[in-house]
C-alpha cells in the first residue's frame, strides 16, 4: 500500500512538472532592425520556440484599433524566410497574403525573417526614411492565431539613432520591451529617430512626456504648460490615472492621431503654433486623444476587445467613442480656461451646420454611420453613395450636448453627463472588465438622469430631426438660422448658437457648470 501511494505522489509531482507555466509558455522574441533606413525599408526578425505543437499560422493584421479601416498590412512585407537555428529551411505555406502555416515546429526554434516595405506618410501605417521610423505593430509583427494572450518580447537593434518613444514597457535590456499580449503589442506604436523630448509634467503624481519628431520652432515652455492644464481637466472628468507613464508622441507634420492606452501618436507641426486659435486647436487635438484613453480604450463598446484583426470589429456605438470625445475636447479646453464661452459655441456651431447641412441626415442614423464607417470612411464621405452618409464626428458631440443639457435639466444640475461617463468607467472598465452594449449605455445615462430619455435616443436610432429649442433651452442656449447660398448656387443654412435673454437661475447654473464654472 505504501508503495503504491509512494507511486501516485511521484506520478502527480511529475504531471505537476510537466505543466510548469514555464515549460508551457512559448518564447515569442521580436527584433527590429533600420540598416538602410534611405530604402524605406525595415527589417524584422521572429525567433519563437517551446511550442507542444507541429504547425503554427501566423497572421499579419489587416487594419489596428483606432482606424476604423481595412489596411492589409502584409501586402508590405518582402523577403519572407523561414529557417530553424542551424539554417535549415522550414516548410510554410502563404495561405493568403496575410497568412502563413508553418509545419514541422514542435519543440525547435524557428526563426521567420522579413522586410517591411513603407510608402505613404501616415499615422496609421509605419514609415521609414532617412531621418526617422514610425512603426506601426499592427504593420510589423505577425500573431500566432489562437496564442493572441502569450506575451512578446520586442527588440530595437540597429538603428542610426538615438532615441525611442514608445508605450512599450522597458526592460532591465537598452531598448528592449515585453509587453503582456499581442492586444497591448499592436496598441503600442514605437517611434525612432534623434528626438527631441520636452520637460516632462506630473499629474497626481503620473508622470506624461511630449517627445517627437521635427517638432518645429514654438514657445515651447508654454505650450507644455498649456498642455499640462488640458490634460489635468481631461483627468478631473474621470478622476482616475490608469497607467504608469503616459507619452504624447509626435510623428512630425501631417494630419490625424491615433489614441492607445498609456500614449498617442499625433500628427504636429510645432511651428504653426503661432497664435491663440492655433494653439487652441492644437489642444482640441491632443485633449482629444488624450480623453481616448478614457473614453473607447477603457470606456468602451462590446465589440472594441477582444478584437478581430481579420475581419475588423464593428460596432454601433463610436458616436460615443468618437463623437463624445469630439464633445469633451471642447469642454477640456474650456475647463481649462484656454478658450471662452464664446469660442466653446463656436466650436459646437462648426458640427451643427456641418451636420444640418449635409443630405444624409435623412438616410443614416448615428447607430449606422458608426457601424458603416468600414465602408463609408471615418468621415462618411467615402462610400459608394456619400450624400447618403454622415459623420458621427459631427451628430455625435451635438447630440453629446443635447443629451448632456437633458441629464443637467432632469437632475437640477446635480448629475451630468460626466457621471455618465463615471458610471461607465468604473462599472463596466473597472468592476466587469467588459465594455457596454448599446442598451447599458443608454440605460447608464437614464439612470444617471433618473428618468426615461427615451425620445432624444430617437435621434441616436433614426434620422429624426434634432429639435434644438427643448435642449438647448434648458442651458439658457438659443440656435439661430439664415439661408445662405454656396458657391456651387446652393441653399443651405447657416447656425448661430448663442444665450437666449432673461435665463432663469437653473439655466444660468447648468451654463456655468457645464464650462468648469462655479
Amino acid at each position: 500500500m505504501t508503495k503504491i501511494i509512494s507511486l501516485l505522489i511521484t506520478t502527480w509531482l511529475m504531471c505537476l512538472a510537466n505543466q510548469s507555466p514555464a515549460q508551457q509558455m512559448p518564447l515569442i522574441n521580436y527584433t527590429v532592425s533600420v540598416p538602410q533606413p534611405a530604402t524605406h525599408k525595415y527589417h524584422v526578425e521572429l525567433r519563437t520556440q517551446g511550442w507542444n505543437k507541429d504547425t503554427l499560422v501566423l497572421k499579419m493584421p489587416k487594419w489596428m484599433p483606432g482606424y476604423y479601416q481595412i489596411m492589409d498590412y502584409a501586402k508590405s512585407v518582402e523577403n519572407i524566410l523561414i529557417k530553424d537555428e542551424k539554417g535549415k529551411d522550414f516548410s510554410f505555406q502563404r495561405v493568403s497574403d496575410n497568412t502563413l502555416r508553418i509545419s514541422g515546429i514542435r519543440s525547435k526554434t524557428m526563426i521567420l525573417s522579413y522586410d517591411v516595405m513603407t510608402t505613404k506618410q501616415f499615422v496609421a501605417n509605419s514609415y521609414v526614411d532617412s531621418e526617422h521610423a514610425y512603426l506601426i505593430p499592427a504593420n510589423s509583427f505577425f500573431y500566432v492565431e489562437e496564442f493572441l494572450h502569450l506575451p512578446v518580447q520586442v527588440e530595437i537593434a540597429t538603428t542610426p539613432w538615438s532615441t525611442i518613444a514608445t508605450g512599450l514597457e522597458p526592460t532591465n535590456k537598452a531598448n528592449h520591451f515585453t509587453v503582456d499580449n499581442f492586444d497591448i503589442l499592436y496598441d503600442c506604436p514605437i517611434l525612432i529617430g534623434n528626438l527631441e523630448v520636452l520637460p516632462s509634467f506630473k499629474i497626481n503624481g503620473i508622470e506624461h512626456r511630449f517627445m517627437g519628431y521635427k517638432l518645429g520652432t514654438f514657445d515651447k515652455v508654454d505650450f507644455m504648460e498649456k498642455l499640462k492644464r488640458t490634460t489635468e481637466a481631461a483627468v478631473a472628468v474621470i478622476g482616475d490615472i490608469p497607467f504608469k507613464q503616459y507619452t504624447y508622441i509626435a510623428i512630425g507634420p501631417g494630419r490625424g492621431g491615433i489614441e492607445h492606452l498609456n500614449n498617442t501618436t499625433v500628427s504636429f507641426d510645432g511651428t504653426s503654433l503661432s497664435n491663440a486659435a492655433t494653439i487652441n486647436r492644437m489642444m482640441n487635438f491632443l485633449a482629444h486623444e488624450y480623453f481616448h484613453h478614457y473614453n473607447v480604450k477603457r470606456i468602451r463598446p462590446f465589440e472594441l476587445g477582444p478584437f478581430d484583426y481579420e475581419k475588423g470589429s464593428k460596432t454601433n456605438l463610436l458616436w460615443v467613442s468618437e463623437g463624445l470625445s469630439v464633445y469633451y475636447e471642447y469642454l477640456i479646453v474650456r475647463r481649462a480656461g484656454l478658450m471662452d464661452e464664446r469660442e466653446l459655441l463656436d466650436n459646437l456651431e462648426k458640427n451643427i451646420n456641418a451636420y444640418e447641412n449635409n443630405p444624409g441626415r435623412f438616410y443614416q442614423s448615428l447607430t449606422q454611420a458608426s457601424y458603416n464607417t468600414w465602408k463609408d470612411g471615418p468621415f462618411g464621405t467615402q462610400g459608394d453613395e456619400p450624400g447618403k452618409s454622415i459623420s458621427y464626428y459631427d451628430k455625435g458631440p451635438v447630440v453629446g450636448m443635447l443629451l448632456d443639457f437633458a441629464i443637467r435639466h432632469a437632475t437640477q444640475n446635480k448629475k451630468s453627463m460626466d457621471d455618465v461617463m463615471k458610471v461607465l468607467y468604473w462599472k463596466y472598465y473597472k468592476e466587469k472588465g467588459r465594455g457596454f452594449t448599446d442598451a447599458e449605455f443608454e440605460q447608464t445615462c437614464e439612470e444617471v438622469a433618473g428618468s426615461s430619455l427615451a425620445r432624444l435616443f430617437e435621434y441616436v436610432y433614426t434620422t429624426r430631426e434634432l429639435d434644438y429649442s427643448i435642449y438647448l433651452g434648458y442651458a439658457g442656449l438659443k440656435l439661430e438660422q439664415v439661408p445662405t447660398v454656396g458657391d456651387d448656387k446652393k441653399q443651405g443654412k447657416k447656425f448661430t448658437l448663442g444665450r437666449i435673454e432673461n435665463p432663469d437661475a437653473l439655466q444660468m447654473s447648468i451654463l456655468r457648470s457645464w464650462q468648469g464654472e462655479k
